[in-house]
Order: C-alpha cells, then sequence, then structure tokens
C-alpha cells in the first residue's frame, strides 16, 4: 500500500515538475530578499553611520581592499571543489559563484549561503545534485581545517587572554589551540597517507582530497581567517595588537556557531567588547569598530551579492525556453 502510494507520489511530482520547479524558485526568491531584509534590520544602521563618520576615508578603503581580498580567497575553495567533484563549469563561473555564496554564509549562515544558494547556482547551469553537494562539503572542510591551523596557533601561543570571569581559562585556550593545530596537521598527513581513500557513511560516499589539495585547503582558509582579523584590525585603526583581534574574531567565529545565531549578530560585538576593550579603547569605541567592521565585511559584500544573484536569475529565466505540451492529434493514421 505504501509503495504504491510512492509510485503515485513520484509519477505526479514527474508530470507537474515544470510547475514545481517554478514554485519553489519563488519561494527561494522571497526567503532570500526576506532573509536579507532580517539581517539589515538588526542593525543599529544610526550607530553604523556614525561610526563610520570618524573613520577616515583611507582606512575604510583599505578595510574594502582587504574585504575583496578574502572574498577572492574564500572563492578559491570552490575551485578546489571543482577539481575534487570533477563538474564541468567553467572556473570563472565557478569562482563568481564562490564570492557570492560567502557574502550570503557569512550575513545569512551555512544552511543558506553554503548550500541551499550553492545547490540552486550549480544546479541550473547543469550540475548535479550529488556533484553540488560535495563542493559544499568540501568547501566546509577547507573552511574549518584552516580556523583549526590558524586559531589553534593564535591560542596556543596566548596570544589572547580572555577575561577572568570567563568559565574558559587562558590556560585551557591554550591546551585547546594545541590540539586543534595537530587536528589540522592530521588530516593533512591522512590525505597524504592513508592507504583508504573512501569511506561509506549512512549510504553517503566520502572521498580523502589527494594531499597537495589539503594542503592547499589548509593554507587558503587559513589567509582566509587571516584577512578577515586584517579587516577588523585596519578598521579599529590597528589600536590593538593584531593577533589580539584576529585572536577576538577567532573566538567570536565559534562563539556565534554555537549560538546558531546568523552572522553571529550580537555575539560578534559582545566577544569584542569583551575582548578588545581597554583604558586606550573604550567599549563605544570598540562597539563602534565592530559595526563598522559588521557594514564593511558583511552587509556591504551581502547587498551586492543579492542584487548580483536576483539578477542572474533573471537572466536564467529569460534564457530558459518556455516548455510547452505537445499538440494533440487530431486524427488517426491508417
Amino acid at each position: 500500500m505504501k509503495t504504491s502510494r510512492l509510485t503515485a507520489l513520484t509519477e505526479w511530482g514527474k508530470a507537474h515538475w515544470a510547475t514545481l520547479r517554478t514554485v519553489l524558485t519563488t519561494v527561494f526568491l522571497i526567503l532570500i530578499v526576506f532573509l536579507i531584509g532580517m539581517a539589515a534590520w538588526h542593525v543599529e544602521w544610526d550607530e553604523v553611520l556614525q561610526a563610520m563618520v570618524k573613520v577616515p576615508v583611507r582606512t575604510l578603503a583599505l578595510g574594502g581592499l582587504l574585504t575583496l581580498a578574502s572574498y577572492l580567497v574564500y572563492a578559491t575553495f570552490d575551485l578546489i571543489g571543482k577539481r575534487y567533484a570533477g563538474h564541468k563549469l567553467s572556473s570563472l563561473t565557478t569562482y563568481l559563484s564562490g564570492m557570492m555564496v560567502y557574502a550570503f554564509i557569512m550575513s545569512l549562515g551555512s544552511s543558506v549561503g553554503g548550500l541551499g544558494l550553492r545547490l540552486r547556482l550549480y544546479t541550473q547551469r547543469g550540475v548535479s545534485t550529488g556533484k553540488a553537494t560535495r563542493v559544499f562539503g568540501l568547501a566546509v572542510v577547507t573552511n574549518w581545517m584552516g580556523y583549526l591551523l590558524i586559531a589553534g596557533i593564535v591560542f596556543a601561543l596566548g596570544a589572547l587572554s580572555l577575561p577572568s570571569d570567563w568559565w574558559l581559562g587562558t590556560g585551557a585556550l591554550r591546551i585547546a589551540g594545541t590540539v586543534m593545530v595537530l587536528i589540522s596537521i592530521a588530516y593533512v598527513l591522512l590525505c597524504f597517507f592513508s592507504g583508504t581513500r573512501t569511506w561509506s557513511v549512512r549510504g553517503q560516499r566520502l572521498e580523502l582530497p589527494s594531499g597537495p589539495m589539503s594542503l592547499a585547503q589548509l593554507l587558503l582558509a587559513a589567509g582566509n581567517w587571516a584577512l578577515m582579523g586584517a579587516v577588523l584590525w585596519v578598521l579599529l585603526q590597528q589600536r590593538a595588537d593584531y593577533s589580539v583581534v584576529l585572536g577576538a574574531v577567532l573566538l567570536s567565529a565559534v562563539a556565534g556557531l554555537i549560538a546558531r545565531v546568523p552572522a553571529g549578530l550580537g555575539v560578534l560585538e559582545a566577544i569584542l567588547i569583551a575582548v578588545l576593550s581597554s583604558p586606550d579603547m573604550p567599549r563605544n569605541e570598540v562597539l563602534a569598530g565592530a559595526l563598522v567592521y559588521r557594514a564593511v565585511y558583511y552587509l556591504g559584500p551581502l547587498f551586492i551579492a543579492g542584487i548580483v544573484y536576483l539578477l542572474t536569475e533573471v537572466m536564467q529565466r529569460s534564457r530558459t525556453p518556455a516548455v510547452h505540451e505537445p499538440a494533440a492529434k487530431t486524427g488517426s493514421s491508417s
């Protein structure tokens, strides 16, 4: 009975796929616009504008250039994914898709920006869902393995001193940092020397990248995190040590992940205030820098990527020919 219902549902889906695809695409576009609006709604724009007025134009320009460099580095994750998954999209299309995806990830989260948008961008250009998912999976691994490396080094060296009233002490953070570095190194060694290259987990086939590919993953992702810290350091006008600012950014990334708040709204600012505030840089000035950082690194790229994505959708749909049912024959052949 259940099999017959499932078969009937499958047949119905195939028969109405064109309509379903249109409805799903429309819903997805509405969701994207809604989430962009929500991201903007939670930002205190008056404070952002006031803070920006006090930041020199040269500093904003340098912060913008470093932001662009960071997005350019992240987009290479998709190029690595192209080689890993073996899809046939051009390198330029893959690269631009990676930049667009990153803007959505930073403000809307990995599930929407990382997976949902990648599936849409890749599958509408003929890449299978399986290969698009493999690109997403490799990008996630790349990002966090690079994080483990650079955050582990910063934490293990004791560059970041945590407030005394936090449950996690500086000593425990240094131990955690050492473990993180060892995990990242173990990953590269596994990719270079493991005799078993594939595993099956719950019906899904997992394949190790090559050794050189894993090394590229670590270095590029670590470089991207370093650029993220550099953007904030510049926007704070170098009033704190770069290693401390980078450590605060790295710590806020994990806190935001645990809190599961899109773009770490509120979490990022709270961590930066707790770690960076000092007599030389009061809380209000740290908050101002954090808001400018959010505007430059998160919201600016998001709105640019959102406009580009909507234009891409319009162009893609205008190029797609309408599907018409074949006309019924009026006579019979003898």
